[in-house]
């Protein structure tokens, strides 16, 4: 029992510096709400600012046709997003099948290397490629598949479709690394015995590693609806130009936009306090609508 208690102090000492990150930069800035009740200018001492209740608020309701199209590239951002939550699960099964090591872990590895790239080097590594004077261009025209250069990153028809297939790109190794977890605390005696019974490498796919890794997907993809409204900042922002800014101006860019640039700091934090009530409660509607399809919820 000591050796027992002794291994969880141990586990609980390591999670640590992690539970104090969390705290500092995810709990204490939410006492910056308060700002969303006040007409808050920087310099000017709270107790001296006047108090204006839900103004805000209510602003946010009744000025909705300035939010109508941010929430609309919002959205289906996000649902294209959610279209494409299970390729890592795929891509995982894909590694898992691999037998050649060097190849598996060759594969795995620069799927995995774009997570840890910052979007401004992502940004200048796919301006070279794909701008008017860019590689791309330049090989079109020079076989002859394109009769003038074509501005990818600039045209609004496909800015949808661009930015969700670099998100998959940038995301798609790092997510398949959990669903790796799963398949490896899978029972390997599952896949001896159907193999025993003539199963074959789809039957094994389809019979025992996808009824696996389902209650991981569940997981993440309630977490997923639940940040439907959150598609990150960094990527709009460094992506953002007047050709595409009526299909990249996201929710997260727009209190960006509101707060810092406009100086219109309380109706920002209006805006991200809407935000999160909104997501706090598409997790439990997922959670609940999981709960009655599967029987199974995180919560």
């Amino acid at each position: 029992m000591a050796r027992r208690l002794n291994q969880r102090w141990y586990l609980l000492l390591l999670a640590t510096p992690f539970i104090i990150i969390t705290f500092l930069f995810y709990y204490i800035p939410l006492f910056g709400w308060i700002f969303a009740f006040y007409e808050y200018k920087p310099g000017i001492p709270l107790s001296e600012t006047p108090f204006v209740g839900l103004r805000y608020f209510v602003m946010t309701v009744t000025e909705w046709k300035q939010l109508r199209n941010v929430l609309v590239n919002t959205l289906v951002l996000s649902f294209l997003g959610l279209l494409l939550t299970p390729l890592p699960m795929f891509f995982a099964i894909f590694l898992q099948e691999i037998r050649w090591s060097f190849f598996k872990k060759a594969v795995q590895t620069f799927t995995t290397l774009p997570n840890f790239i910052s979007w401004i080097i992502v940004f200048g590594i796919f301006f070279s490629i794909f701008s008017i004077e860019g590689l791309f261009n330049q090989l079109m025209l020079r076989w002859g598949l394109l009769e003038e250069p074509t501005n990818v990153l600039g045209n609004p028809e496909i800015a949808w479709y661009v930015q969700t297939a670099l998100s998959l790109w940038k995301s798609l190794g790092w997510g398949s690394i959990i669903y790796l977890a799963a398949i490896s605390g899978i029972d390997m005696h599952l896949y001896e015995a159907a193999r025993v019974d003539g199963a074959g490498r789809w039957r094994c796919i389809w019979h025992i590693t996808l009824p696996g890794l389902a209650p991981t997907y569940l997981v993440l993809l309630i977490l997923q609806i639940s940040m439907i409204l959150s598609n990150g900042f960094e990527q709009y922002f460094v992506f953002y130009n007047p050709l595409v800014a009526p299909k990249l101006e996201v929710l997260d860019y727009y209190v960006y936009k509101i707060g810092i640039l406009g100086r219109s700091y309380s109706y920002s934090v209006a805006l991200g306090i809407w935000k999160t009530v909104i997501s706090i409660t598409l997790l439990f509607l997922a959670n609940a609508a999981a709960r009655r399809i599967r029987g199974q919820s995180i919560i």
